[in-house]
């Protein structure tokens, strides 16, 4: 068992004689954010697929959103960041690579793939300067130099991991942005309003949960989504005539 998988505020480093230090939590708190410039915001995550397709409306979004969770991005992201988190606090960047280029090569469609590595290229970057963690500035010339993919999951992990955010709490956020990432757009698609929105993303608090615990018991074969119907939707959304979103 990893410790920071028993401390979800990271107690230990920052510790303080009154109770744990704040980092690790204020760490996941900037990088959930929807203004860090992560470039979320430019993806739908195959919901204007979906939306195009007239497959979803208000009230079908939380099952959708569920099934993406449990069926797409838990097996298959958050999987892969709970394995790169290890293999970066293990000091293997070798194995963080692996685990890199098993999810790109997950990502069925030529959107999807896109998508993920330009969004980890961007959180790489930017994080190499705001936190100045060698790791990450270590990882990120390793995908300059096409070394690795970079892919959006395995950038946060090894971001987390180098800032000292326990690897649940690490998982917990990434789904928890994906979320709110997926609350925004369904907004900006008009499939949803402000206050629906906010319920969208409270109701999704349990289907986290069970993402996270079982992306942390997973091993690097299990690594995958089986989420076919939002493939079939990206693989549309690219030929679409007119796109919101990059996704």
């Amino acid at each position: 068992m990893y410790q920071e998988e028993v401390d979800i505020m990271g107690g230990g480093s920052g510790a303080t004689a009154t109770g744990p230090g704040l980092g690790p939590l204020l760490v996941s708190l900037q990088l959930t954010d929807s203004a860090f410039p992560s470039g979320f915001y430019t993806l739908s995550h195959s919901l204007e697929g979906f939306a195009q397709a007239g497959a979803v409306d208000s009230d079908s979004l939380p099952r959708l959103l569920e099934s993406m969770v449990l069926h797409g991005v838990g097996p298959a992201d958050a999987t892969a960041l709970a394995l790169a988190h290890r293999a970066c606090r293990a000091g293997d960047q070798e194995a963080v690579a692996a685990v890199d280029e098993h999810l790109f090569a997950t990502k069925l469609g030529r959107e999807m793939r896109q998508a993920a590595t330009r969004t980890g290229r961007q959180l790489l970057d930017l994080a190499s300067e705001v936190f100045g963690r060698a790791e990450i500035g270590d990882y990120f010339a390793r995908v300059v130099r096409r070394e690795a993919p970079g892919t959006q999951a395995v950038a946060a992990g090894v971001i987390y991991a180098a800032t000292g955010v326990p690897v649940r709490q690490a998982v917990a956020s990434d789904l928890f942005a994906f979320c709110a990432s997926f609350a925004g757009a369904a907004l900006r698609l008009r499939l949803t309003d402000h206050r629906k929105a906010q319920a969208l993303l409270h109701g999704a608090a349990p289907v986290i949960e069970k993402a996270v615990e079982a992306a942390l018991r997973r091993e690097l074969p299990d690594v995958g989504a089986t989420l076919f119907a939002s493939d079939i939707m990206s693989g549309r959304h690219e030929r679409a005539e007119a796109r919101l979103f990059a996704s």
